[in-house]
């Protein structure tokens, strides 16, 4: 997912079944494989039709019922592992034969940072974007204006916008210059958790295959000790998979910023604080943190952390997930919920399950990442795009409770229909949602395949109950999701002073996590990390804009709850 560590805002429906990349820490749907650069639209398109520029819609009246001709986007997606064509499902066709609009997904077929930093080099971007909230690169567009006001847009050509958009979202986006330019999906305001709260999840999970760990006994894995005792146990016990040697741990993939996994996802379970009596506090300094971080060394010297960790990405994961080689994951829950719901169907036994984790000294409850008002992702319109007005209209249907309906349960009569006084999915629908969300995906497109604008607060009154293995999942982490919002955004602008340094902090991070798994001692760990402390860059100023931006965030929040 993207490259900051902010994680991936946890997604709280109990129905939520989609796999998400976020960021995790760099951090939060729904496909998994690799992304093809380019994806052809499978809908029928045309060239774009001039739109009556400036002509208002009726008072009230959704823009985009004024021009339903056809008209194709080019969407921008930063995320590799999204493989999703727009069209060949039951969704899509409906969205394009009601609105006009077809969808080309653009993808990078590799590295996203390096395919979005030459789009910005080229200075023509398409119509719209869609990427991690916290990545530097939405300031860049920003402050380069390659991106267009949303709320000038909606001014000029569809007010039926500021009816459908939350008022706390777009307070919490709007920028110095008083313009919006981005809106998020999966995104929970604190009236949000005064509503939902006790429904919310995190995606932030630690899980053991089920018949393994229950062979060797269930043995508590929370103390170092007896984390490193049950991995040993496991590689013993289960040495090979189907011929294949058993991973012994999982993790997110390192990047060049370092590992979701051995981040925020590690000092969230040890319920290391962010801040202290309002000051910031610098997580990676915590004892209980780099005692883990040791922990993690004695395993690497112990032969637990296979070599496949440190080069695999998203899509070698899922496949080796399917084929059930990881004992343990520190791994974010719906990014490999395909592949637990095909296993479960196989064998129930065989599937993960989450259990309590890694935990600090004193058995502190996690404090893991929930849902945030910054969302998961932002959707951006571009200076380029090829039709202003219906750029804006199609935005605001997306983001309505008419398009949140429409994306998520498809057609009706289709997908859905009316059961026992209650929209919901026909049973076709859900029991191959529940059993084989691939092709789900691929014939009905609903529920979170297309998540770009998806409010997952929204769809809580048209969401199935959650069903194993998700719900079991689901269920381990309520009571332990909290907003971390107040800590979002708080990284200096990427072009200031501050900001080249912190990014150069970042990548130096990055080169450093592995060194320090790898080291051959924990003397050799201590000098590694405390070099890493030494060649950081302007890291007082770094600290005292994002003490700055914290106290502003505390504030706007204030302001928001009103």
């Amino acid at each position: 997912m993207g490259a900051k560590r902010k994680w991936l805002s946890a997604v709280l429906s109990a129905a939520l079944v989609f796999t998400l990349a976020a960021c995790s820490g760099g951090n939060n749907a729904a496909n998994g494989g690799q992304g093809a650069e380019g994806s052809a639209s499978a809908s029928p398109t045309a060239s774009p039709q001039p739109s009556s520029e400036g002509q208002q819609p009726a008072e009230g009246e959704p823009a985009w019922k004024k021009n339903t001709s056809p008209i194709t986007f080019d969407w921008y997606i930063n995320f590799s592992w999204f493989s999703k064509k727009w069209g060949g499902d039951a969704t899509a066709e409906y969205i394009t034969k009601k609105t006009g609009v077809s969808l080309n997904f653009i993808v990078p077929a590799g590295n996203e940072n390096e395919k979005l930093n030459t789009m910005l080099a080229s200075g023509s971007l398409p119509d719209f974007i869609t990427l991690d909230w916290n990545n530097e690169n939405v300031k860049k567009m920003i402050n380069g204006k390659l991106v267009l006001p949303l709320n000038e847009l909606a001014e000029q050509y569809d007010p039926y916008f500021f009816k459908v958009t939350d008022p706390a979202k777009i307070g919490w986006y709007t920028q110095p210059d008083g313009n919006v330019y981005g809106y998020p999906n999966a995104s929970s305001s604190p009236a949000d958790y005064e509503k939902y709260g006790e429904n919310f999840t995190s995606n932030q999970t630690f899980v053991v295959r089920k018949d393994m760990y229950e062979a060797l006994g269930k043995p508590d894995m929370s103390t170092p000790e007896g984390f490193l005792n049950a991995l040993q146990a496991a590689k013993e016990m289960f040495p090979d998979v189907d011929g294949q040697p058993l991973i012994p741990i999982g993790l997110h993939e390192f990047n060049d910023t370092g590992n979701y996994s051995l981040e925020g996802y590690l000092q969230n379970f040890l319920a290391i604080p962010q801040q202290k009596d309002g000051k910031l506090y610098d997580r990676r300094q915590d004892p209980e943190y780099l005692k883990w971080l040791k922990t993690f060394r004695k395993a690497n010297e112990m032969g637990l952390l296979a070599k496949d960790i440190f080069i695999d990405k998203r899509p070698q994961m899922e496949e080796k997930i399917a084929q059930g080689r990881y004992f343990a994951m520190l791994y974010q829950r719906t990014d490999f919920a395909t592949q637990n719901i095909a296993r479960y169907q196989n064998d129930p036994n065989s599937a993960y399950i989450a259990i309590d984790g890694p935990a600090n000294a004193a058995k502190d409850l996690p404090t893991l990442s929930g849902p945030g008002i910054s969302g998961w992702t932002v959707t951006l319109i571009s200076k380029d795009v090829k039709d202003k007005e219906r750029a804006i209209a199609f935005l605001s249907y997306l983001i309505s409770e008419e398009g949140n309906k429409d994306l998520y349960l498809g057609e009706k009569g289709v997908t859905y229909d009316t059961i026992d006084g209650k929209d919901q999915f026909k049973p076709e629908a859900l029991e191959l949602m529940n059993t084989d969300r691939a092709a789900f995906d691929q014939q009905y497109g609903a529920s979170y395949t297309y998540w770009m604008l998806m409010d997952t607060n929204m769809n809580l009154q048209w969401a199935p109950p959650s069903v194993d293995p998700g719900k079991q999942m689901e269920d381990w982490t309520k009571g332990k999701a909290i907003s971390m919002s107040e800590f979002d955004n708080l990284d200096p602008p990427p072009t200031s002073k501050e900001g080249v340094s912190n990014s150069k902090n970042g990548r130096l991070w990055g080169k450093t996590l592995p060194k320090l798994l790898l080291a051959e001692t924990d003397e050799q760990f201590d000098s590694i990390f405390n070099e890493y402390l030494q060649d950081r860059e302007d890291q007082e100023a770094i600290e005292a804009y994002r003490q700055k931006a914290y106290e502003e965030n505390l504030k706007k929040l204030e302001e928001i709850k009103g």
